[in-house]
C-alpha cells in the first residue's frame, strides 16, 4: 500500500467518524484519479460470480477474501481472527468479553476503521471491483459505479439448495443470517439502510440474467458512467 496517502485516509475517516458516506470529503481529481467499482449483493443473488466475470470483461481485480488480509495486515492480526469478524455486528458487551478473553481479539472501532482505510486506498488504486463491507458507503458516489445484485428470496433459497447442497431448512437459515448480519453491520458502523435505493448506481435482479449476461449489463452501465475510462487506462490523458 502507498503509506503516503494514510494521513489523508485518517483525517477524512476521522472527520466521519466512520458513521456515514465520504461523497466529497477528499478532493476526486486528487485522490481518485481511476474508477472502480462496489458491490453490494444479496446472499444468493450470484453477486460474487457476477464480480468475477465482470472484473475479466474490464481487467479490474476484484477484492472479497484479499480484504480480509489487508485488514489483518494493518491490524497485525491473524486472518482467522479478522474473518470471524467480517462484516458483522458487535456491541461494546461482546467487544469487552472477547478482548479479556482473546488477546488477539481487535475491538469493533479499531476494526471499522482499518477497513474504512483498505477499502478507501483500494478505491484510490482503481480499477478494481470491491465486494460487499459496505464499500458504496466508504467511497465518493462519483468515482465509482455502485452496483448491488439482488434477487427474490425464493429463487436464492433454490440456489443455495442447489449450488451449496444444503437441504431446504438449511439453505433458509444460511439466508437469514448473512442477510441479517450484513445489514445490521451497515446500520450499525454507517447508520444506513443496505436496501436503500439511492445507494446505488445501479440495481440488478439476476432472475432472468445469467452471470455473464448480468456482467454485461453492468459493463455497459460502468462505461456509460465513465465513457474516458479506456483513455485514461491506456494513459492517453
Amino acid at each position: 500500500m502507498a503509506v503516503k496517502y494514510y494521513p489523508l485516509i485518517n483525517k477524512a475517516v476521522s472527520a466521519l467518524g466512520i458513521k456515514g458516506r465520504l461523497l466529497e470529503e477528499i478532493p476526486d481529481d486528487h485522490f481518485f484519479s481511476k474508477p472502480f467499482i462496489t458491490m453490494a449483493r444479496e446472499p444468493g443473488s450470484g453477486g460474487l460470480p457476477i464480480a468475477k466475470a465482470l472484473g475479466k470483461r474490464l481487467g479490474f481485480k476484484v477484492h472479497d477474501e484479499s480484504i480480509i488480509d489487508k485488514v489483518a495486515e494493518s491490524t497485525k492480526r491473524r486472518r482467522a481472527i479478522i474473518r470471524k469478524i467480517d462484516e458483522k455486528s458487535r456491541g461494546y458487551i461482546e467487544d469487552l468479553i472477547h478482548s479479556s478473553l482473546n488477546p488477539n481479539y481487535i475491538d469493533e472501532n479499531t476494526y471499522i476503521k482499518e477497513l474504512s482505510k483498505v477499502i478507501m486506498m483500494l478505491a484510490h488504486e482503481g480499477n478494481c471491483i470491491i465486494v460487499g463491507r459496505g464499500s458504496n458507503f466508504i467511497t465518493p458516489i462519483s468515482r465509482g459505479l455502485h452496483v448491488n445484485v439482488v434477487a427474490p428470496y425464493d429463487l436464492r433459497v433454490q440456489r443455495a439448495i442447489k449450488y451449496e447442497d444444503y437441504t431446504t431448512s438449511k439453505a433458509k437459515k444460511v439466508i437469514a443470517h448473512h442477510e441479517k448480519e450484513r445489514k445490521d453491520f451497515v446500520k450499525k458502523y454507517f447508520r444506513q439502510d443496505l436496501d436503500s435505493r439511492n445507494a446505488y448506481d445501479i440495481t440488478i435482479n439476476t432472475t432472468y440474467y445469467s452471470i455473464e449476461e448480468a456482467a454485461e449489463v453492468l459493463e455497459a452501465a460502468f462505461i456509460k458512467k465513465f465513457p474516458t475510462w479506456q483513455r485514461i487506462k491506456a494513459g492517453l490523458f
